[in-house]
């Protein structure tokens, strides 16, 4: 643990000062204390100390909730504090107002030359209305849990910032213990930076709690929240499993309507992330049941009582490098799937550009020499990419199988040049 308590760099940042200068809403979303409020504060303080005028309103504290109540109140306040002259407006919570979308479009286009910030928790408001009403008229920011590259940077005090990979090489048994310690508490910034494993717990158990009796309660109007959360642990104890409704919805005792409806909840809140199948053939292919992965690992670990204490990582690895993928391919048009057949053949994850595909396996092992399963030479025979991957914790090299290029790569050459290896889906490396 690094001496002092600093804030965890979290990447995103830089993206944020990049859009400072764009008049488009910069809006900031993600589950509840991912650091949402961090980011604004520090690009709030920032602008302070660059002479900028800025006004800083959140909509969980009463005094500013007020001036909310109507598009002219707002814009009164705004005009109140920073005059007609150039400004940025953070906005904290966005989604405790009513009907949001609709109210930040008609401030929008009242051509104000104030730049607007905002940022909120996965509500149905914030995730759909929103997206609807600012069309043209905002660029989304999704803040994740921390990293593994963020935490690990955190970890060692950001002495090997710039050459991350260099440390997994040279120090690769510190980098196992990290990883060992990520995926059993996950990437809650609260959660890394508490000391003891009794203050992580009281932390996550917080959040979890905070999760189900604010967002899931409150928000989405969910009345079973008891029923949620059974379902929440029943897909931590499967993760990266096919979805079969009607036995989840018998466990839970709720409809397999209610279940699809709750899992759509979770994906919208942050908490699930749904992958669907990639197909060709509808015979001999899995076409319809998705499985599910996790934002954070501490709460998946959490849900299932194995927080700190996990007995298998291999599930838990599997959900952090769909994760780190994810991470890699944003912005590149590129999508994530995984690959079934119903002679039980499989693929973790299939990474679709345009017409090309990667085929992807998480192994938590330290390979010592190349090994391509069935499943992944099956796959290779039916689609032939130009390369396939194979992720572990130590081995990197290749093989040729037909004419594809089976690359096993460590954890760490994902982690610093994933996107290179990702979505450079021809003949080089």
């Amino acid at each position: 643990m690094p001496a002092n308590k600093k804030l965890i760099k979290r990447y995103l940042i830089d993206e944020l000062r990049d859009h400072l200068e764009k008049r488009e809403i910069s809006l900031i979303v993600g589950a509840r204390q991912v650091g949402k409020t961090t980011l604004m504060n520090i690009l709030d303080k920032e602008l302070k100390r660059k002479g900028e005028q800025t006004l800083y309103l959140n909509l969980d504290r009463e005094t500013d909730s007020r001036y909310f109540t109507s598009q002219e109140n707002l814009i009164a306040k705004i005009r109140l504090e920073l005059g007609n002259r150039k400004g940025f407006v953070f906005i904290d919570e966005i989604q405790r107002k009513e009907n949001a979308g609709l109210f930040l479009k008609g401030i929008y286009d009242s051509n104000l030359p104030y730049k607007f910030i905002a940022s909120g928790s996965g509500s149905l408001e914030l995730k759909e209305k929103i997206h609807e009403s600012l069309v043209g008229r905002k660029k989304v920011f999704e803040l994740t849990p921390v990293s593994f590259e963020e935490f690990v940077n955190y970890k060692t005090g950001y002495r090997y910032e710039d050459k991350l990979k260099e440390f997994f090489m040279v120090e690769a048994d510190k980098g196992y213990i990290l990883l060992r310690e990520y995926l059993a508490y996950g990437g809650y910034p609260r959660v890394i930076t508490a000391d003891r494993d009794r203050e992580k717990r009281e932390v996550i158990d917080e959040i979890f709690h905070s999760y189900l009796e604010k967002d899931i309660s409150y928000l989405l109007r969910v009345e079973r929240v008891d029923a949620f959360s059974s379902l929440v642990r029943i897909l931590a104890s499967q993760p990266g499993q096919l979805i079969n409704y009607s036995r989840i919805a018998s466990e839970v005792n709720i409809s397999v309507k209610s279940i699809k409806n709750y899992l759509w909840y979770a994906e919208k809140t942050f908490v699930l992330q749904r992958l669907t199948p990639y197909f060709t053939n509808s015979r001999k292919e899995i076409v319809k049941a998705p499985v599910y992965y996790f934002y954070d690992l501490g709460l998946r670990n959490y849900s299932i009582g194995q927080f700190g204490n996990l007995a298998q990582f291999g599930s838990c690895f599997e959900n952090m490098i769909m994760n780190i993928i994810k991470q890699k391919i944003r912005w590149s048009g590129a999508s994530i799937h995984f690959w079934r057949t119903k002679d039980k053949a499989e693929v973790d994850f299939v990474v679709r550009q345009g017409n090309k595909v990667l085929p992807i396996e998480a192994k938590h092992k330290k390979m010592k020499k190349p090994y391509v399963e069935r499943s992944m030479r099956n796959f290779i025979v039916r689609y032939s990419p130009p390369k396939a991957i194979v992720v572990n914790l130590a081995l990197k090299d290749s093989v040729k199988i037909e004419n594809t290029e089976v690359i096993f790569l460590p954890l760490w050459e994902i982690i610093c040049d994933g996107s290179r290896y990702l979505l450079d889906n021809g003949d080089s490396n």
